[in-house]
């Protein structure tokens, strides 16, 4: 049985009981969208974070899209993040109109090297978007300074850090908003498309909420007060969210733990493994090492039915979609470099035992084969 980098169908086998119940629960109740337990998750991940306010959507890029326009970000706007990101990030940016502008990262963390943003800033710039990739986060002092210096908004891309903390403080609490995917395969999952933007700023959840659903204030329905859009997250998912959300925490150890195990059974080996950037606790969404023979253990570690993800093999200023922006080829060193070493290794809860011991022995064996 081939050992994928995900592995939701072993938590769903764990799970399947109480995710069944959630679905006939919903379905029982007669109500499929905007109810009750959209509005209970909105509530109960808000607390999570310790934020007044979530406002749930039908996918993470929709959660950016949502965020971005609510806090007025448009065409003639630069707004500032990575190239080394998930395309979503970049997408959404597009999709406001607004113009995405890329610094390159950080050699050891391969987070958003925060040290080139000043260099970017411009009289256009209105945003700045750090993604807190692979579970945990960009170092965010110098960027609300930067902020608090050139009136711009913070938007944190929070898609790979559900509860990671950063000096104490949980992703998607430090900015003005934060946005989540909860794509099956992330620490927290539904078992299809989800998304929300969590924040404490009141004005902006009114306006995230009128985005979501037509532009229409929910208290009077079809009247639309601003152009908006379709993005609500049903009824089904919002209750096994809500569920799952009281795991969260047994996941995110769960992550730790199997992180612990390779960081012990690879010291040694001539992988690059991950770096903890300072005042950062970790949550492992993926758990990516470099070597420069990557597309080489690639292939070999199939022979094992063991297959590998890269995140991410093509930068995204490099992608032909976004080839109006006009960044040369040499523009984002470390990241184009990086781009041809990272891997992950198969992290979720479940993969502690005989799937990651299988995963470090055929790992170890094709290490010394090279």
């Amino acid at each position: 049985m081939t050992i994928y980098a995900w592995g939701y169908l072993q938590e769903y086998e764990r799970e399947r009981e109480d995710i069944l119940d959630a679905v006939d629960k919903v379905f029982k109740s007669g109500q499929l969208v905007w109810g009750p337990h959209v509005t209970g998750f909105e509530r109960e991940f808000a607390a999570y974070h310790g934020v007044p306010h979530c406002v749930a959507v039908d996918n993470g890029t929709n959660a950016l899209v949502v965020a971005l326009r609510a806090l007025g970000i448009g065409p003639g706007d630069e707004v500032i993040t990575v190239s080394n990101t998930a395309a979503p990030t970049v997408v959404a940016i597009s999709m406001v109109g607004a113009t995405p502008v890329f610094v390159d990262i950080h050699p050891d963390t391969y987070l958003m090297d925060v040290g080139q943003v000043a260099a970017a800033v411009t009289e256009r710039t209105r945003c700045l978007l750090p993604v807190h990739l692979y579970g945990q986060c960009v170092e965010m002092a110098p960027l609300e300074e930067l902020a608090a210096r050139h009136d711009l908004v913070i938007l944190e891309d929070c898609a790979q850090a559900h509860g990671a903390r950063h000096h104490g403080r949980i992703a998607g609490s430090m900015g003005r908003a934060g946005a989540f995917s909860f794509y099956p395969t992330k620490v927290l999952g539904a078992y299809g498309h989800g998304g929300g933007t969590i924040t404490s700023d009141a004005e902006l959840d009114a306006e995230m909420r009128r985005l979501r659903y037509y532009g229409m204030d929910e208290e009077r329905y079809y009247v639309v007060a601003r152009n908006g859009m379709n993005s609500r997250l049903d009824e089904v998912h919002a209750e096994i969210l809500r569920r799952k959300l009281g795991r969260l925490d047994d996941y995110i150890a769960a992550r730790r733990t199997a992180a612990a195990v390779y960081a012990e059974a690879l010291a040694g080996t001539d992988l690059v493994l991950p770096a903890l950037a300072p005042g950062n606790d970790h949550v492992y969404y993926l758990y990516v090492v470099r070597h420069p023979q990557r597309d080489k253990i690639i292939e070999r570690m199939r022979s094992f039915d063991i297959s590998l993800n890269i995140s991410y093999p093509w930068p995204v200023h490099t992608m032909t979609g976004f080839a109006h922006l006009g960044v040369p080829k040499g523009a984002l060193p470390v990241t184009e470099a990086l781009a041809d070493e990272i891997f992950s290794l198969p992290m979720y809860p479940s993969v502690l035992g005989t799937d990651q011991e299988k995963v470090i022995d055929a790992l170890r064996e094709t290490l010394a084969t090279l």
